[in-house]
This record gives structure tokens, sequence and C-alpha cells, in this order.
């Protein structure tokens, strides 16, 4: 599975952004997508997800503010990020899971297996 990422850029607090993932190759395989972002000098989080029948989870940090949707025509996962703030300013990443999602303490599932695009910078000026 390839996925490649594009949107990212610069805007100011209150902003939107729209980023877009095209998924290419074995895509059968996928059970979801997703958005993750990271910042410096921390792990990766997941902040959107969205499984192959509809269901998505949001990070409690953007719930009501980030939208994640996917056409599966296109084969392509979008996040809307309205509202952003300096807070938000990361390298996010576009994601696919194989396998079972597995429950953790954090509230947003992981998976048995996942693919990665390219990181996009999303910078949020105050």
């Amino acid at each position: 599975v390839q996925l490649q990422a594009s949107g990212g850029g610069l805007v100011q607090a209150g902003g939107t952004l729209r980023l877009s993932c095209a998924a290419s190759g074995s895509i059968f395989l996928l059970s979801a997508m997703g958005w993750y972002r990271q910042f410096p000098g921390k792990q990766r989080e997941a902040v959107a997800i969205i499984f192959n029948g509809g269901t998505t989870k949001y990070a409690a940090s953007v719930k009501g503010r980030f939208t994640i949707s996917r056409d599966n025509a296109k084969n392509t996962v979008a996040l809307q990020m309205n509202s952003l703030e300096p807070e938000d300013t990361a390298v996010y990443y576009c994601s696919g899971h194989r396998g079972r999602s597995i429950p953790t303490s954090e509230g947003m599932p992981s998976f048995e297996n996942d693919y990665w695009g390219q990181g996009t910078l999303v910078t949020v000026s105050s």
C-alpha cells in the first residue's frame, strides 16, 4: 500500500486547511485509514480514523473541529481542519491499517499493521 499526502501549509489561527491522501496498491487489505500527527520530540499520535464501514474516531483535542472523510471510488481520504490553533502545528501523516483494531487507554485504536505516507507540515500562526 502506498499513500501520498498533500495539502499542508501555513495558516493563521482560526483558519482552515484540508489535507488529502491518495492510496494505491493493495488497498483491499485495509480495514481503516486515518491521520496522525507528530510534534517535535514526541511520538506520533492518532488524530482521526475512519473504518471501512464509515465509523469515525477522533482524538479529544480535535473533536468538533476536524472531520475525516473517505472517497472509496477515488481511493482517497481527507482531513478537513477548521478552527485551527497554534497547538495543531505538527507534521501530519496519512495512514492505512490492516487487521483488527485494538483499544488503547488513550481512546484511539491501534492496529496490527500500519502503512504510512510521507508527512506534510501544518503550521498555525498565532
